[in-house]
């Protein structure tokens, strides 16, 4: 029970945060103007720079299991997860054109980076931080390449430009440099340090904003066969499969803890920014965003405590 509680401490921040990016955006002071703005800083800066300082100095990413392993099973989890999403939401009645697409899409992708990274800072350290960027990397390849053409049929090659983002370039300039044990100035380290500060918070803060825009109308975020499909699918088959497999392969310490958390996290948030570009349908991403996402406050510390049991025994 005290490690639950812990857990939940931990966890109290994170949604604090994500309320009150929400709270901002109702109250006018975090405008949609300031989105585009924001992400950019923080896809292009922010997130570069935590990757950076996650990675460089980092001995865990100096084991080849760490640097082979990750990008499989991130791809491999977004794969399972897309057609688990498939199945079942063939199974409640969705069809393509009216949300089947979306909600394949939704269920079964993770939140796999503010709230991960979040956690994990706070749990485990630097170490297993940079394991989760390079398991990101296959989440990233899988998206932008059979998760687009599953959502609407996007254009493939405009997925592979997404590929080559700068968190990936980042993350390839770090592994570089640490495999080489090269050390920055520290001026240039502390640099590096303060930007990587900004790049959760403001990403949480987003997060809320997103969400709000959806809270005006609660009534329509009420559809209990796909909330209740979603929550059982995302926060339970797919946890306890990803946890099952991991259980048999041959994993480093840093990449179990990274598993361990991922297969707690609720749908992420950039399905309903996704749907809206490529045609699909915005509110059954945000059903199954805002009901994995009020869920998981909750299961996440009983999932993170049974996984950590689970792959240590």
């Amino acid at each position: 029970m005290a490690e639950v509680f812990h857990l939940l401490v931990i966890l109290a921040p994170i949604f604090a945060l994500i309320g009150l990016g929400a709270v901002l955006r109702w109250a006018g002071w975090l405008t949609s103007d300031a989105d585009s703005s924001l992400l950019r800083l923080g896809v292009n800066l922010f997130f570069p720079c935590l990757i950076f300082q996650s990675v460089l100095g980092n001995s865990a990413l100096r084991n080849p299991r760490n640097l082979l392993w990750p990008p499989l099973l991130g791809f491999a989890w977004m794969a399972a997860g897309w057609l688990s999403g498939w199945w079942t939401g063939r199974a409640i009645g969705l069809q393509r054109g009216k949300g089947l697409r979306t909600f394949a899409f939704t269920t079964g992708f993770p939140n796999y980076s503010y709230l991960p990274i979040a956690l994990i800072g706070a749990l485990f350290g630097a170490g297993t931080l940079g394991v989760l960027f390079v398991l990101n990397v296959g989440i990233e390849f899988a998206v932008w390449t059979v998760g687009v053409q599953l959502l609407a049929g996007g254009s493939l090659r405009e997925g592979w430009r997404k590929i080559a983002s700068p968190p990936l370039l980042g993350l390839l300039a770090a592994l570089a440099l640490n495999a080489l044990h090269v050390e920055l100035p520290p001026p240039l380290v502390q640099t590096v340090a303060a930007l990587a500060a900004c790049a959760v918070p403001i990403g949480l803060l987003l997060i809320g904003a997103f969400l709000e825009e959806h809270l005006h109308s609660p009534g329509a975020l009420l559809e209990p066969r796909i909330n209740i499909s979603a929550v059982l699918l995302r926060l339970g088959l797919l946890p306890m499969g990803f946890l099952a497999v991991a259980k048999c392969l041959p994993l480093s310490p840093e990449l179990r803890q990274v598993v361990v958390v991922q297969a707690a996290m609720p749908a992420g948030v950039l399905p309903i920014v996704l749907a809206k570009h490529y045609g699909g349908q915005p509110l059954t991403a945000a059903q199954v965003v805002l009901s994995t996402t009020a869920v998981s406050i909750f299961l996440i510390p009983l999932w993170m405590k049974f996984g950590l049991w689970w792959l240590a025994s």
